[in-house]
């Protein structure tokens, strides 16, 4: 076949293609793979244990087609370029295609970290070989997560139910999160108190509070109200309960010992990577880190822009370095001085350290032009689009604009053998926070706390208005939320930029972790495989040793381990490991075994909790000589709400029958008024009635006007009372399906946007 003169380029996504094509001239033709074209196969482990691990890859179901026209058109080029995205898998990606579509010699790889003009001519001056230690750093990871999945699942269909599946990474952030629920069952809350006192200086209306911290030069501890109430009885307080105790006559002086004064500076964050992105997006959009990494991967493929066409507005997003180019620098540098004056730029560039272990690949993640400003493209972009460049952009320029600076003040304040001390904050320039604000826990604004005390110098006498003394309790460590859940993975070393989303996303999908209120708790069944796998491999399934793999996986990638030999170190011992799990089976099935307090009604054995695959029920555990089994029954507290009885006036509550949950008289059974559970949205079609739970005849949920038979308004999807903010539709609906998981979908045909699940829990509940 005659060559075109034309070059091919092949990227990854065809989003991807049409914002590169515009760059390129008419000498340029630009295809996408849609992905990997080669891989494991499904049905079977794919990898030769006798061929010291090689693995045996086939066509993509489904790729047959691309791959036709790839090798068609490639046939007919002068040049293959292949630009997958750089990384690993987008290196194996490449070595994947030059082995499909040979090439003789005429393959090479482009590499850029932005899609922008700028970014593709100078990749197409400096094309490259295909990494084979990035490709073999990619296949030895996916060998090893086929070793484990595909031996260890079976075990688990064998020991707990069919089904289940494990994951050599997935499996230590189930971990993670199964034993911070076990550190929070075993806390044990203690009480103790502090004591305030509210204080005003000689000629000053502002008044202030000082806390209790020392008593004869030595900490006070306040274990108890008795001590609180002691210590505040010898700061002069009139014994007395309440919040507030007054202050005798004749109470002890209060005289300021000491001042001090500094000037404390808070120093601008770094540019983001991949795992900062994705904690922040959680903490202040409520994005998961799955829905932020495809934003992002939309960011940066290509955005149209009316006019100027597609374009890149972010560079690559899966990065842990918090490195910027100089090019951008300098342009960041010239816009601060520009948009916000010379006093929040810094006299030399804003310097970040590299964290431990970062391989510093690619640049952090930016805009690719600190003058596409969010409110510039605001109008090319989705709600969410928007959302994610706005926080981007933000985090970019403020992390080269000088310090936010505040005045502190503390002053120590001694009263007879006790000494309080008081601290004020005053903000004197806002610096980066200009731009990059705090936020909350909800994700709201927040600002610097203030507290502002009146002029103080050593042995100024102040006077006493009120002794408060409070009580408090110590919290159990909190539950992971998906932020400081990839934190800690981080932190301990383990998973890689391209795959903290898809650890997160893992777990939550196998039903392993629910989400409640932004947390991230065990299921029965997740406790369950962690108990079930910790037992069998502690070693293999402990976060050292997976942080100790993936430092091996970033020796193959710098050329200094064979792949083969990384995955024999890790395979021998796992082996044996599920050797001796396999001849334990029956034993370990006791161990893991949950048992309830039911006995089975034929032969009076305890009952114990099984898992099938439509959820957890009750079975004798002399199965199969005994197959007694029973549902599982919710009993479930009665749950108070902010409503009253329509009969008698009393309180009312949430209860759980056999037909789900519904409403009804605290007073039951002298009072039986209850009513259906509302979902708090009004009827979409008679605006009048609630929409609320219901039972179909075949015992399924779905969800119906109050006003029937008078409203026929009926749903199978549940609805719940958060706006849509894309077209203002004053409710979602709840979907699940089996590609997409759970999720929240508009339902105005018109708009139909879909919503992250942890945006819309969050909006719904906070955290």
């Amino acid at each position: 076949m005659a060559k075109t003169g034309k070059s091919l380029v092949i990227v990854e996504s065809p989003t991807k293609a049409k914002t590169i094509k515009k760059y390129l001239g008419p000498g340029y033709d630009v295809m996408a793979s849609n992905g990997h074209i080669m891989d494991l196969p499904k049905n079977k482990l794919g990898v030769d244990l006798e061929n010291d691990f090689e693995p045996q890859y086939v066509l993509i179901r489904g790729k047959a087609k691309i791959l036709k026209e790839l090798k068609a058109e490639a046939r007919k080029a002068t040049a293959i370029l292949l630009a997958p995205d750089p990384d690993r898998e987008g290196e194996a990606i490449a070595a994947h295609l030059r082995d499909q579509l040979g090439g003789d010699g005429r393959v090479q790889r482009l590499d850029f970290y932005e899609i922008t003009r700028t970014a593709i001519l100078r990749a197409l001056e400096h094309p490259r070989e295909i990494d084979q230690n990035k490709v073999d750093a990619q296949q030895a990871r996916r060998v090893l997560d086929r070793l484990v999945g595909y031996q260890v699942s079976p075990f688990l269909w064998t020991t707990i139910r069919y089904g289940l599946s494990a994951g050599r990474v997935q499996t230590v952030a189930l971990r993670l999160i199964c034993e911070r629920e076990a550190e929070i069952l075993a806390f044990v809350r203690e009480e103790y108190w502090s004591v305030h006192v509210e204080l005003s200086a000689p000629g000053s209306p502002v008044r202030f509070r000082a806390r209790l911290n020392r008593k004869d030069g030595e900490k006070l501890s306040l274990p108890d109200a008795a001590a609180a109430h002691a210590a505040a009885e010898g700061l002069g307080a009139v014994p007395g309960e309440g919040e507030a105790l007054a202050v005798a006559p004749g109470h002890p002086e209060y005289r300021v010992r000491e001042v001090r004064r500094q000037e404390k500076r808070r120093q601008a964050p770094a540019p983001f990577t991949t795992s900062t992105l994705q904690q922040e997006a959680f903490r202040r959009l409520h994005f998961s880190s799955q829905r932020t990494m495809v934003l992002a991967q939309q960011l940066y493929e290509g955005v149209e822009l009316g006019e100027e066409g597609s374009v890149g507005l972010i560079t690559y997003m899966r990065t842990d370095s918090t490195r910027v180019s100089a090019e951008a620098l300098s342009e960041l540098r010239a816009h601060i001085e520009s948009a916000y004056g010379k006093d929040y730029l810094p006299a030399k560039p804003n310097a970040f350290a590299v964290k431990a272990g970062a391989q510093d690949a690619h640049e952090a993640v930016r805009p690719t032009s600190v003058l596409r400003t969010p409110e510039g493209v605001r109008k090319f972009l989705t709600a969410e689009q928007f959302k994610l460049y706005q926080l981007v952009w933000r985090r970019f320029v403020a992390c080269q604009m000088g310090p936010a600076v505040y005045d502190q003040t503390s002053a120590d304040i001694q009263c007879g053998p006790f000494t309080l001390r008081a601290t004020g904050t005053v903000l004197k320039f806002d610096g980066f926070t200009h731009v990059y604000a705090d936020v909350d826990a909800a994700g709201e604004a927040a600002t610097e706390e203030r507290v502002v005390l009146p002029p103080l110098e050593a042995e100024m006498v102040l006077t006493p208005h009120a002794v408060l003394p409070e009580q408090h309790f110590t919290e159990p460590p909190p539950r992971y939320s998906e932020a400081s859940l990839i934190r800690a993975l981080e932190e301990d070393g383990i998973g890689r930029p391209s795959t903290y989303a898809t650890i997160v996303g893992t777990i939550t999908t196998r039903d392993y972790v629910s989400r409640e209120r932004g947390k991230l708790v065990p299921t029965d069944l997740g406790l369950a495989v962690h108990k079930l796998l910790v037992k069998i491999m502690p070693n293999i399934f402990d976060v050292g040793f997976t942080a100790h793999m993936e430092g091996e996986l970033d020796k193959v990638e710098e050329g200094r381990h064979p792949w083969k030999q990384v995955v024999r170190e890790f395979y021998d011992p796992f082996q044996r490991l599920l050797q001796d799990a396999e001849a334990r089976k029956e034993v370990l099935k006791g161990e893991v075994s949950q048992v309830s307090t039911e006995v089975c009604a034929r032969c009076g054995r305890n009952l114990i909790l099984k898992y099938g695959r439509h959820g957890p029920f009750l079975a004798c555990p002399g199965y199969p000589e005994c197959k007694f089994t029973k549902p599982v029954r919710a009993e479930e507290a009665p749950v108070p709400v902010d409503e009253k009885c329509s009969l008698c006036g009393s309180g009312m509550v949430i209860r759980t029958g056999r037909y789900g949950r519904f409403v009804a008289c605290s007073r039951y059974p002298e009072c039986k008024f209850t009513k259906p559970m509302s979902t708090g949205v009004k009827c979409p079609d008679c605006g009048t009635g609630d929409v609320t739970e219901k039972r179909s005849k075949r015992g399924r949920v779905f969800y119906g006007c109050s006003r029937y038979p008078e409203c026929t308004f009926a749903s199978w999807d549940a609805p719940v009372a958060v706006p849509c903010e894309v077209c203002g539709h004053p409710f979602l609906v709840r979907k699940e399906t089996q590609a997409k998981g759970r999720f929240y979908r508009c339902p105005n045909p018109k708009c139909r946007a879909e919503v992250d699940p942890a945006e819309v829990e969050a909006r719904a509940g906070g955290d």
